[in-house]
């Protein structure tokens, strides 16, 4: 698992295939999720651009693509119960998943031991 410093994570499924969804920390400070704005299948994305929005009890917080490529699916699960992305937003809780067109783009995102780091502020 990879992440961001906006607090995504992206996990390659395939060679070509990642899963996106927001990190436990993005989740803590976002509160309750109540609605989840899932981006259109087939959007062509590149890296740190808007793709989706989560709204809270607290706020509204923009989702970003980890990396550049074609939204491939979505977890339709969200529509019914948004509350998977508080209750497991870096297993059940992912938002969407996206064909690479840029794999390289991996090798500038984090690994969790550089996130954990970020988040202590080291």
């Amino acid at each position: 698992m990879k992440f961001t410093d906006s607090h995504e994570w992206i996990e390659i499924e395939s060679n070509q295939t990642g899963i996106v969804g927001v990190s436990i920390f993005a989740q803590k400070e976002l509160g309750d999720v109540v609605y989840v704005e899932l981006p259109t299948i087939g959007k062509q994305v590149n890296e740190g651009q808007e793709v989706a929005v989560l709204e809270s009890t607290k706020a509204a917080a923009d989702v970003y693509s980890p990396v550049s490529g074609t939204i491939i699916a979505v977890n339709e699960m969200l529509n019914k119960a948004p509350e998977l992305i508080n209750q497991s937003p870096e297993k059940d809780g992912w938002i969407f998943k996206i064909g690479l067109s840029n794999p390289a783009e991996l090798d500038l995102l984090m690994d969790s031991t550089e996130y954990q780091a970020m988040l202590n502020g080291a």
